[in-house]
């Protein structure tokens, strides 16, 4: 009598069927696909904007904590905090921008409470700055 192996088990995946679902969705997408039509965005176009040249009024904070008010490198000693602030009120007009720069050995509270007073007299403009340690 024959003797018969018995049957081994297949070790691999039949993927036909996947391919073949594949390939009809392939097919539904190209015929599909010039049936919808790309929305069209109106962008409303700009000639040239009108640039405002400005340059920014700096205050510095040496680190013995003296106040100096300049623009264009040329600096103002201020006698203390509230002088500093009618200062740069009396100066700072159509909201022009504001920057603080202090020098990195000083306390970050004198930083924050320069520019608190700036926001409570209406600055909106603050920006910070650090001076290094060779400046």
């Amino acid at each position: 009598m024959l003797q018969r192996r018995p049957r081994r088990m297949m070790n691999q995946m039949n993927v036909v069927p996947y391919i073949d679902v594949m390939l009809v969705l392939l097919v539904i997408f190209m015929v599909t696909a010039p049936m919808f039509t790309p929305g069209v965005i109106d962008v409303p176009s700009v000639t040239r904007a009108a640039q405002v040249d400005t340059t920014p009024l700096e205050i510095s904070i040496e680190a013995d904590g003296r106040y100096f008010v300049g623009e264009g490198g040329k600096r103002q000693p201020m006698a203390d905090l509230d002088a500093l602030i009618a200062d740069v009120q009396a100066r700072v007009k159509d909201n022009r921008p504001v920057v603080v720069t202090a020098h990195r050995d000083l306390k970050y509270s004198a930083v924050v409470a320069v520019a608190d007073r700036l926001h409570e007299a209406g600055i909106q403009r603050v920006a910070l700055t650090v001076r290094q340690q060779g400046n």
